[in-house]
């Protein structure tokens, strides 16, 4: 996953899309998606810089977050994924593991993303399904062709 939301992109994400659900259980990606398909969007093509030069990553600190107003940080780590709440300016936060069923809800208050507090979530039911449906693609956003069912079972490790 870090390769392919890190190292595998130039600049960014303009959206990340169901492509990274791809060898996920049929079951999951319908209850995340409503089964929709989409692909994932770098921001390579969507940037342009004042002066006309080529757009380069955005190095995120303590400072900068402040300067931008960034609420979380996010850094994969290899038991998951931490999540960080700029706002305590703790510079750490609790860790979501990679096996935490994708359906799980959690809470987006700030105060709830503390470093000792533990990971505000709260497991689906059965019948979980996503809080919004994904407007679709951007017109003129080419769709991703439906691959054809599979007689196989497969798994996904690190959704």
């Amino acid at each position: 996953m870090a390769r392919r939301l890190i190292d595998d992109v130039a600049i960014g994400w303009d959206e990340l899309g169901t492509d990274l659900l791809d060898g996920a259980p049929p079951a999951i990606v319908t209850a995340l998606t409503g089964g929709e398909q989409w692909p994932s969007r770098a921001l390579d093509n969507f940037l342009i810089t004042p002066d006309g030069s080529p757009p380069d990553r955005m190095a995120v600190t303590e400072r900068s977050a402040a300067d931008e107003e960034l609420k979380w940080g996010y850094v994969l780590r290899p038991k998951g994924i931490e999540v960080i709440n700029v706002q305590l300016q703790a510079g750490w936060g609790p860790v979501v593991g990679w096996d935490t069923d994708p359906r799980t809800r959690f809470s987006d208050h700030t105060a709830h993303w503390a470093f000792h507090l533990p990971v505000p979530a709260v497991k689906p039911g059965r019948a979980a399904r996503p809080a919004k449906p994904h407007p679709g693609p951007r017109p003129g956003a080419t769709p991703r062709a439906a691959e054809p069912p599979s007689s196989e079972t497969t798994t996904c490790p690190h959704p």
